[in-house]
C-alpha cells in the first residue's frame, strides 16, 4: 500500500491557493484529486504528487520535500497546465474546428510519463466536481473545453470511468434543461425498467448455467450525455432508445465470449446492423468487447456486451488498468484485485456512474502510438520502467504566433514549420524566431514553442535545403514542395516543349460514346482499419467511383462500371444480376474497368492493408454452438465482421455476414473454412 500517513500529512499542510481552481480551497482540491487517482489504484509516487498538487515550491525544494519522482510528476503537471492555459488564451476557444485533436495531442506530448496526464485529468475533474457542487456559474466555453479536450483525452487513454463523469457534468453545465429532462425521463419509468432488467439478468444467468459457462451478468447503467448523443445521432426519441436497457456479461476467456454470443442470438432475435466485434478488431484505444442488440418477443430491443474480466478492467480504467489488474496479484506497492461480483444495481441510471463505450475521432499514426504504449505493458520485470519513460508520440506540437497548433515530426526545423503552415510561406522563409529569439533555420524545434517565420515578399527556396549534406528539412512534405518548385523552374527554362506536350494529352469528352469503349483503370485507395475506402478513376480526377453494394466486387473479380446520375461510376461484378439489367437498359452508360495492379504494389510497399466488404450467406442446422464455431474460424483467419443478421426457422438457420477481406482468394479461404463447421450445409457469396 502507498504511505497513507505521509500523504495525509501533505493534505493537512497549508498551501497557497493556486489560480485557476475557481475559488476552491487548495487543500480541498488536493484531497479531491487524490481521491480520484486512488480510485484508479495508482502508485505511491503519483498519489504523493497529487497530494502536493497545490504547492508552489521550485523544483529543488520539491525534491527535498517529497522526493525526486513525485517532484518530477508534479513539475510535469505544472507544464501541462501552463501549456493548456496558453493555448486557450491564444486560441480564444478550444473548440475551433481542426484544433481540438491537436490540443489533445499536445497535452499528451507534454506528458512523457503518462502518470502526468492522469494527474492533470484528475485535477480537471475535481474542478468540475467543485463548480457543480457549489453551483458556480461557468461560461459555456469552459464546459465545452472540458467536453472537447479533457473528456476526449480520457477517452483516448481508455479511462471510461473519468470520461463519463466529465461528459455528464460538463453537459449539465452546457444544457441544464436537456439534462434535467432526460434525468426525469429516466426516473419516471425506473420501476418498470428495473423489473425488465432483473428478468433479463436472470434469464442470462440461466443460459450461462445451462451451457456450463462461468460468468457474471450485470445490468449496465447509462449516463445522460451518452443517451442524449444517441438520441441525436440516430434521431430517436427516448422510448425507442434501446440501450437505456443494457447488459454486460463478464467471462474468463475469449472462447466463452463467442459461445455466449451464440446463446444470446439463439434466445433473442438479433437487430440487423447492430453488431460489433471489438475483440477481433479492438478500438484504437485498446477497448475490446462484443456488442449486439437483440429484440424479445414483445418487440423490446436491448443491448448486450460480452467481454472477459481483463477486457472489462481495460474498458473501465484504460491505461491505469495496468497498475490495477494482474490476476489478483501485487505489483510494486500497489494492491491489485479483480472486480468483485455484484448483482444488478438498483440505481442503474445514476447520472455519474454510467458505463458505455465512447467514440473518438481518428488520427491513425497517433492512435498506433497509444496502442503500442498499451501493448508495452506485458507485466514483465521492466514493464514499469518502460512505461514511465516511454515517449508516446513521434511528433512535436508547436504554436503559431496566433496560437494555432501545428503538428510536426520530431527533429523538424523552422523551414518544416513554414511549409506546414503554407507552401508559399515556406518558399519565402528567410529566418525564424522561437519564443521571441532568433534561431538558425536548421534548429530542431521542441514541444510547446511559439514559432514566428521571417519572410521576404518575393523569392524561392534554396537548393541547400534539400542537400544531403545539410539538415534543414525533416519532413517529406517540405522536401517535396521544394523539389516541385525547382522542377517547375527547370520546366520554364526548357521553353515551350511542355506546353506542346500538355496540348497532346489534354482529354476530350465526346457527347456520344463510340466503340470501342476505352478501358478506364480504377484503383482502390489504401485503407487502414475502420477508415472509409474511396475508389478513384486514374487519370480522370473529377470522376468518382464506388463499389456497388448489390454485389460488392473484390480483386481480381471481373468488373465493369456504370455511370450513374449524380453519384459517379458504380463498379459492379460482371456476373451481377443488377449490372446485367443495367447493361440491357442503358448500354451507352457502361464503361470498361480493371483493377489497377500498380495500386496493389504501392499498397504492399507501404505496408497498408486494403480491405473490401463482401457478403456471405451461411445456411446450416440451428444449434447453440454454431455461432461460436463460425466466429472462431473468422477470428483465426483475421477476418473482421462488420454486419451480421440471423434468422431461424424449422431447425434451420441462415446467417448473413458482411466481412472485410483483401481479395477473392482470401474470401475463398473464408468460405472453405466456414463450410468445415459442423452442421453448415452451404456458404455462398451473395
Amino acid at each position: 500500500m502507498a504511505n497513507t500517513e505521509k500523504i495525509s500529512a501533505n493534505l493537512n499542510a497549508k498551501f497557497t491557493v493556486v489560480d485557476g481552481w475557481y475559488g476552491e480551497p487548495a487543500d480541498n482540491h488536493a484531497a479531491g484529486t487524490l481521491q480520484i487517482l486512488q480510485s484508479l489504484h495508482l502508485d505511491e509516487a503519483t498519489l504523493t504528487a497529487a497530494s502536493n498538487i497545490a504547492r508552489t515550491h521550485g523544483k529543488e525544494a520539491l525534491i527535498k520535500l517529497i522526493g525526486e519522482e513525485p517532484a518530477r510528476l508534479l513539475i510535469g503537471y505544472r507544464s501541462l497546465r501552463q501549456a493548456q492555459a496558453k493555448l486557450i488564451r491564444n486560441d480564444g476557444s478550444p473548440s475551433v474546428v481542426g484544433q481540438e485533436e491537436m490540443l489533445r495531442k499536445m497535452l499528451l506530448a507534454f506528458g512523457n510519463d503518462l502518470r502526468v496526464v492522469l494527474i492533470y485529468l484528475a485535477s480537471r475533474l475535481q474542478t468540475l466536481h467543485w463548480v457543480t457542487q457549489e453551483n458556480i456559474s461557468m461560461p459555456p466555453s469552459w464546459a465545452q473545453e472540458i467536453l472537447t479536450i479533457d473528456a476526449a483525452l480520457a477517452n483516448r487513454l481508455g479511462i471510461w470511468q473519468m470520461k463519463w463523469e466529465m461528459e455528464d457534468l460538463a453537459f449539465r453545465i452546457l444544457s441544464p434543461d436537456i439534462y434535467r429532462d432526460i434525468a426525469q425521463m429516466l426516473d419516471g419509468k425506473r420501476v418498470e425498467r428495473e423489473s425488465f432488467i432483473e428478468h433479463i439478468v436472470q434469464q442470462l444467468k440461466e443460459e450461462l448455467h445451462g451451457a456450463r459457462i462461468v460468468g457474471e451478468v450485470q445490468g449496465r447503467p447509462k449516463h445522460i450525455y451518452s443517451i442524449w448523443k444517441k438520441m441525436q445521432g440516430k434521431s430517436l426519441d427516448f422510448a425507442n432508445l434501446y440501450d437505456v436497457r443494457a447488459f454486460r456479461v463478464l467471462v474468463e476467456d475469449v472462447k466463452s465470449c463467442y459461445a455466449i454470443l451464440g446463446l444470446v442470438h439463439n434466445v433473442w432475435q438479433p437487430v440487423p446492423r447492430e453488431f460489433d466485434d471489438y475483440i477481433a478488431r479492438p478500438k484504437p484505444n485498446g477497448y475490446q468487447s462484443l456488442h449486439t442488440v437483440v429484440m424479445n418477443d414483445d418487440g423490446i430491443a436491448f443491448e448486450i456486451q460480452v467481454r472477459t474480466q481483463e477486457m472489462h478492467q481495460q474498458a473501465e480504467y484504460g491505461l491505469a488498468a495496468h497498475w490495477r489488474y494482474k490476476e489478483g496479484a501485487y505489483v510494486g506497492a500497489v494492491e491489485l484485485s479483480k472486480p468483485s461480483k455484484s448483482s444488478v444495481s438498483p440505481d442503474l441510471d445514476n447520472a455519474n456512474s454510467g458505463r458505455q463505450t465512447g467514440t473518438h475521432s481518428a488520427a491513425v499514426t497517433y492512435e498506433r502510438q497509444i496502442a503500442w504504449a498499451r501493448q508495452l505493458i506485458s507485466w514483465k520485470e521492466d514493464a514499469w520502467e518502460q512505461l514511465k519513460h516511454h515517449e508516446i508520440d513521434d511528433h512535436i506540437y508547436v504554436l503559431t504566433p496566433l496560437g494555432k497548433v501545428i503538428s510536426l515530426e520530431k527533429g523538424s526545423s523552422p523551414i518544416d514549420f513554414a511549409y506546414a503552415v503554407h507552401t508559399d510561406l515556406g518558399h519565402r522563409c528567410r529566418g525564424a524566431r522561437v519564443n521571441g529569439s532568433m534561431v538558425p533555420l536548421d534548429t530542431a524545434l521542441q514541444n510547446g514553442q511559439t514559432i514566428e517565420i521571417i519572410s521576404v515578399k518575393h523569392g524561392g527556396p534554396s537548393r541547400d535545403w534539400i542537400s544531403p549534406n545539410h539538415h534543414y528539412i525533416r519532413s517529406q512534405r517540405a522536401r517535396t514542395r521544394v523539389r516541385t518548385w525547382f522542377n517547375a523552374l527547370d520546366d520554364e527554362e526548357a521553353g515551350s516543349g511542355s506546353k506542346s506536350l500538355d496540348s497532346k494529352v489534354e482529354p476530350k469528352i465526346e457527347a456520344k460514346v463510340s466503340p470501342p469503349t476505352p478501358e478506364i483503370v480504377i484503383k482502390q485507395s489504401a485503407r487502414k482499419h475502420g477508415q472509409a475506402s474511396d475508389v478513384l478513376v486514374v487519370g480522370v480526377d473529377s470522376l468518382m467511383t464506388q463499389l456497388a453494394r448489390c454485389c460488392r466486387p473484390v480483386p481480381p473479380d471481373a468488373i465493369a462500371g456504370f455511370v450513374t446520375q449524380g453519384r459517379g461510376v458504380s463498379i459492379h461484378r460482371r456476373s451481377c444480376k443488377t449490372f446485367r439489367g443495367l447493361l440491357e437498359r442503358a448500354p451507352e452508360r457502361v464503361i470498361q474497368t480493371a483493377w489497377n495492379a500498380a495500386s496493389d504494389q504501392s499498397s504492399s510497399a507501404n505496408d497498408l492493408k486494403r480491405v473490401f466488404p463482401a457478403d456471405l450467406a451461411v445456411t446450416g442446422i440451428d444449434r447453440p454452438e454454431l455461432m461460436r464455431e463460425l466466429f472462431e474460424i473468422l477470428t483465426r483467419q483475421g477476418v473482421h465482421v462488420v454486419d451480421l443478421r440471423k434468422s431461424a426457422k424449422k431447425g434451420l438457420t441462415q446467417i448473413l455476414l458482411t466481412v472485410e477481406i483483401k481479395d477473392s482468394e482470401a474470401l475463398r479461404l473464408v468460405q472453405n473454412g466456414l463450410e468445415e463447421v459442423k452442421g453448415v450445409t452451404q456458404v455462398r457469396r451473395r
